[in-house]
């Protein structure tokens, strides 16, 4: 079978013909039919060779596709069940320390399987998988947005306009901070009542600080410290974006306010996203590629190239 492969020295990704993989007795094997491509895929390759337990690697970790064969130990699924797979569950996290899904076929253990509802489109099942339970984890479980909440949304993107909407829907007053102006009338239509090119636009003055009960920030670049800055005493900080590897803060900025980390989700966050996907509550923008443009598409993230999410449709 055909695999996009990280071949190390932080060389472009490569496609390359391999030996199908065998599901070990808690996996199911899935004939891949769509993969999302993210920054992270980028990210894995700049630092790969210190991290990856072996090489090459095949890339990917945002699929959805049908399963064609089941491990001895698996129960609740079938040959022919249509999944969604948890990047961020049971098996060590796809495309980094295991095989992923940028490829004809995927092992994946049968206990990161999410559901994919009859009517939802496979692309937007494999977005869910990552780009949607991200975002949603980070706003709805880990910074806890609701009504009567202000929200602020750092980075636009594909990860953020889930993000977005997902505050919204919670009743949350939504602001973007986004720096491509292209991405506002997005924000807007999704709920959003404001948008700035820089988050620092959020604070006035200083010394007084901001009045965000929750900033969550999906860019990660020098974001951080003005999501810090935006928040009130009490308020948080959800940091989910990776553009930088390492940030700063001011001690006295962060006093009486909290900084967490989020990553990854649940299945149980991804057939939550599934369901407000399948009812048209939320509505990512994404552009499908075909499985041959993986290495170009990726090439796109890298030069920031891309608005919304990259989905590559293939194995039909």
């Amino acid at each position: 079978m055909k695999a996009w492969q990280y071949m190390g020295k932080q060389q472009p990704i490569q496609l390359n013909e391999v030996e199908e993989p065998v599901p070990g007795p808690t996996q199911v094997l899935i004939d891949v039919k769509a993969a999302g491509l993210c920054h992270s895929d980028v990210m894995y390759m700049e630092v790969g060779d210190s991290a990856m337990p072996f090489l090459p690697m095949t890339q990917g970790h945002e699929n959805a596709g049908v399963i064609t064969a089941l491990g001895p130990d698996v129960t609740g699924f079938k040959v022919g069940d249509v999944v969604g797979v948890n990047s961020a569950g049971v098996q060590p996290p796809l495309g980094m320390f295991t095989p992923g899904g940028f490829a004809d076929k995927l092992a994946a253990d049968y206990r990161d399987l999410a559901r994919v509802p009859d009517g939802l489109d496979i692309s937007l099942a494999a977005l869910a998988t990552d780009a949607g339970m991200t975002s949603y984890h980070a706003m709805i479980k880990a910074g806890g947005a609701k009504k009567g909440m202000k929200v602020g949304v750092i980075g636009f993107g594909g990860l953020g306009q889930i993000g977005a909407r997902a505050a919204v829907l919670a009743g949350a007053e939504v602001h973007v901070a986004e720096m491509k102006e292209e991405a506002w009338p997005a924000a807007r239509e999704v709920g959003a009542v404001s948008c700035v090119k820089d988050a620092a636009e959020w604070v006035t003055d200083p010394r007084r600080g901001g009045d965000f009960d929750l900033v969550v920030d999906y860019a990660g670049f020098d974001t951080t410290q003005k999501a810090v800055n935006a928040i009130k005493r009490g308020g948080k900080v959800v940091q989910v974006g990776l553009g930088k590897q390492t940030f700063t803060i001011v001690t006295t900025s962060i006093l009486g306010k909290t900084i967490e980390g989020s990553l990854g989700g649940t299945v149980a966050d991804i057939e939550e996203v599934f369901d407000l996907m399948l009812r048209g509550e939320i509505t990512p923008g994404y552009e499908e590629i075909t499985f041959d443009q993986i290495g170009e598409g990726l090439e796109r993230l890298k030069n920031n190239q891309v608005l919304g999410r990259l989905v590559a449709r293939f194995g039909e």
